[in-house]
């Protein structure tokens, strides 16, 4: 309670009120006894309503010569067969309505009332119905809505509560650009609540969903609502973002200005007013998740269990074979009751274009054309690349050993740093560094004379070789070692032991 600001509740007072007094005429109507020949009670105050509506209506097709006796014949037409009235009757009823909503005196009607704003006693005036024209000849007085009768006419109409929210932005908009910050603040935060409000609705059409879906035209109808819901969500979110684009805008303007050193309260109201719009809109966008969710999930969920209470409460016996045999049908019936549990209709075509298609011709010899994949070759000794490949391991394990000798070689990023110092760098910028070093640790651990045994002249052969009677092992390590541009490996722990 002590942080409620009073000022703000009765903030607007005055135009509350007169928006109520707008209704004043009609409860005025509501007051009135008045009964038909056979003693009905007349429904004045509906009356009342629908006379406004007339009016509404013949200004819309902009007849403008409208009075008592076009009144009366409307409510004739209207309520014939609910009184019992004669021509006088309706008349005189068509009179008493125009009068309440415009006095005969000419003036405007009032409402009196305490304004808690401005703690004072006020007045309001306000006029539904104005004169319009004036048949002299005939006498005869036309009437047609004023300001504040179609306010009041537009007062009754619905207005769908889920489009409050983009109502609520575009006011914000309009404070925003006027100036009127400590309105804006108020309207973000009833904007607050149409958010709460339509996350609670959410929850109840999801919950309306699992029980409600009992047929396809009960899921074609929530499919239809859930897609309508997720696209407006999405231009209110769209909205929202550029009303945050806007206030962003503004503070940066104030701060270049230097108006948060000279109205330091305008700029921290600016910046309280991007804190909470962020959050509303954060909420909102949770919104879009949960109406999305009920789109994929519960929607399809609800669809599926739909499909599985009409399967297990379907009976073949008595849903199918007793309807075909105790109903005489002709045969065409007889196909559309078939037709969902046949199979699809199946034919094979061969088409001409056929004989076009790439054929296999071979020769009639003793020998068969074995159609098989190519073998891999088994590797020519004289290949040039493959001697030089040979030559480059075993230099590349005869500059190892070097390195492990000077203990230099415990790890691979140990063994480059040793390239580096000798002036061999560019041996780790080449492919064949890391595919000798992939391979050492495959056929880990290593022994020359097994190596040897198992694929005779390989090309590690010669690398191999040069360890004699020591074992390599080499296992991983954990780090990733990046020398160059090209390349990256896994560290290796590399051991030479004696065997």
């Amino acid at each position: 309670m002590d942080n409620l600001n009073v000022l703000e509740a009765t903030t607007g007072y005055r135009e509350r009120m007169r928006r109520l007094a707008l209704f004043d005429p009609l409860f005025e109507l509501d007051r009135k006894r008045e009964i038909d020949q056979q003693n009905q009670p007349i429904d004045m105050k509906g009356l009342g309503l629908l006379t406004l509506l007339f009016f509404f209506e013949q200004k819309l097709i902009r007849q403008y010569k409208t009075g008592v006796k076009e009144l009366a014949a409307f409510l004739k037409k209207l309520t014939e067969n609910e009184y019992v009235l004669d021509e006088a009757s309706y008349e005189k009823l068509a009179r008493t309505i125009i009068q309440t909503f415009r006095p005969t005196t000419g003036r405007k009607r009032n409402y009196s009332f305490y304004d808690w704003e401005e703690r004072a006693e006020n007045i309001i005036e306000y006029s539904i119905l104005k004169a319009n024209d004036f048949d002299v000849k005939t006498n005869t007085q036309y009437y047609t809505l004023d300001e504040d009768g179609l306010e009041l006419v537009f007062a009754t109409k619905e207005f769908y509560s889920e489009f409050q929210l983009s109502i609520n932005q575009l006011m914000l908009r309009k404070q925003l650009e006027k100036g009127e910050f400590a309105g804006a603040l108020r309207q973000i935060n009833e904007m607050r609540i149409d958010v709460e409000t339509l996350e609670e609705r959410m929850i109840k059409l999801k919950h309306e969903i699992q029980r409600s879906i009992i047929s396809e035209e009960t899921f074609e109808r929530y499919k239809q609502l859930l897609e309508d819901t997720y696209s407006r969500l999405m231009r209110e979110d769209e909205e929202f973002k550029e009303l945050r684009e806007f206030v962003k805008e503004t503070r940066e303007r104030l701060y270049s200005r230097d108006i948060h050193q000279k109205e330091r309260k305008t700029y921290e109201l600016v910046l309280k007013i991007n804190r909470e719009l962020e959050s509303v809109h954060y909420a909102h966008s949770g919104l879009l998740d949960k109406a999305l969710s009920l789109k994929n999930t519960t929607l399809a969920s609800a669809q599926e269990s739909l499909y599985y209470t009409g399967l297990h409460s379907f009976n073949f016996d008595q849903d199918l074979v007793s309807y075909i045999v105790s109903t005489p049908l002709p045969l065409e019936a007889m196909k559309g009751v078939l037709h969902p549990f046949l199979k699809v209709e199946e034919n094979t075509f061969w088409s001409p274009l056929a004989i076009f298609e790439e054929q296999n011709i071979a020769e009639e010899r003793d020998e068969k054309d074995e159609q098989r994949f190519i073998e891999a070759d088994e590797g020519n000794s004289d290949d040039p690349y493959r001697r030089w490949l040979m030559s480059k391991y075993k230099e590349l394990m005869r500059l190892f050993l070097q390195a492990y000798e000077q203990n230099r070689g415990h790890t691979l990023s140990q063994f480059m740093n040793y390239l580096d110092e000798i002036g061999q760098s560019y041996i780790y910028e080449q492919r064949y560094f890391y595919d000798f070093w992939l391979i050492m640790h495959q056929r880990s651990p290593i022994q020359s004379d097994k190596i040897q045994e198992e694929e005779g002249n390989t090309l590690l052969g010669d690398a191999i070789s040069l360890l004699g009677t020591y074992e390599l092992n080499v296992q991983e390590g954990q780090e990733i070692i990046q020398k160059c541009e090209r390349f990256s490996m896994q560290e290796l722990i590399i051991t030479v032991s004696e065997r």
